[in-house]
Parts: structure tokens; sequence; C-alpha cells
């Protein structure tokens, strides 16, 4: 069975903090709350959307309703990819992997559909063998059982499989589901993220080598 890349989304493969922090201060200006700065709301990513309303309205003493967070996610969605782009040779390793025969798959706490838009605008879709959503099974991330159900998607084993991203929950649910981790450094998380990983990547372009090495 071929071996498996999963990686995290947002932090990862695509810097959507603009997009992100911008979709909650809509959702603050409509009780006409100041909006958040990009260093308040990078560390409120990484749960899901729903965690992240709750922790930028927390943010301004509120509490959002349902309704805050079925508009929220529709505001999103629809600007996912306005200012989102893909870090520096994301596409190109992901491209190497893939001729060296690995299966590739997203895991992210985003919901699937804006996942599945933003991947597509990026050209990156057509690469993936599954993408794994916030909203794609009952679980997810720190659960393993989101890792375990990606790479089940994926039509790979766990057995060959390894899990790269830059938050706690990406570390934790990968080893939880048996994989050996990778932080990505250059996403969201602090660094000391990556003394609970097996390796940590710099850039890019260590990562085929890395997931070579980790799955030889």
């Amino acid at each position: 069975m071929a071996k498996c890349l999963v990686l995290d989304l947002d932090g990862t493969i695509t810097d959507s903090l603009p997009d992100i922090a911008g979709a909650l201060n809509r959702s603050l200006a409509r009780y006409s709350q100041p909006p958040l700065a990009l260093e308040q709301v990078r560390p409120m990513v990484g749960d899901g959307l729903v965690v992240l309303y709750q922790r930028g309205y927390a943010a301004r003493g509120l509490v959002p309703s349902d309704e805050d967070m079925a508009l929220g996610l529709a505001d999103y969605t629809a600007h996912s990819t306005d200012e989102t782009y893909a870090y520096p040779g994301a596409l190109d390793a992901l491209k190497a992997l893939k001729s060296a025969g690995w299966q590739l798959a997203v895991c992210t706490n985003k919901p699937e559909e804006p996942a599945r838009i933003l991947l597509d605008h990026l050209g990156l879709l057509p690469l993936l063998d599954a993408v794994g959503g916030g909203d794609s099974f009952p679980v997810k991330k720190p659960d393993p059982d989101h890792i375990r159900l990606t790479v089940k998607a994926a039509g790979a084993s766990l057995d060959e499989a390894v899990m790269i991203g830059d938050h706690h929950n990406d570390v934790a649910s990968g080893k939880g589901a048996g994989l050996p981790t990778i932080f990505a450094s250059w996403g969201y998380g602090p660094a000391e993220v990556g003394l609970e990983a097996d390796a940590v990547a710099n850039s890019f372009a260590d990562v085929p080598g890395l997931c070579e090495k980790l799955r030889p």
C-alpha cells in the first residue's frame, strides 16, 4: 500500500489568517465591535470555526448565537479565497511526493466545503486523495479518529502515513493515531509544539525528505 502524507490546512498549507480574521471581524461589526488585530486572532485558530467565533466574541465580552455562527460560516465560505495563499514551496513539495508515489490527504478542523473551495482555488485539490474536514466525520482533531478516518478515506494505511501540522492538535492527533509527526514551523503554532513532534520542517522544501526519513 502507498505511503500517505496527512496535512493540516490553515497554518500548514495555507496562510488563511487574513480571511479568517476578516470574517470574524465582519461578524463582530454587526454588534458595533472594533476589529480584532491579526495577532489577536492567530492563537484562536486551530479548533474550527465554531471555537474561533466563541473565542473571538469572548474577546469582546460577547457570546455568539447560532445565527451568528451560520452567518459567519456562510460569509467565510464566500470570502475564503480573497487573501489566502499557499505557503512558498507547498505545490512543488506535494507534486514531488505525488510523483514519488505518495498519497496525500488534508485533515482540517475547517468545515469541508470551504476547505475544498480553497484547495481548488489554489490548484491543490487534484493532488489530494481525501479531504477530512471538521464536519466530515463525527469527530475532529485532537481526536485521533479524525486522522484515522481521513487516512481510510484516502485508501491508505496508518502504518505508512505521516502527519504534518503547525498546531498542538495536529501533533496530538497524529501521535494518537500512531503516526510519526512533523511540525510546520512556519505556521501559527508556538515553537514549543515542535518539541512534541518527531521532526521539524523549516520550509516545505524539507517535507519530502522528512517524509521519506520517517517512513523509509
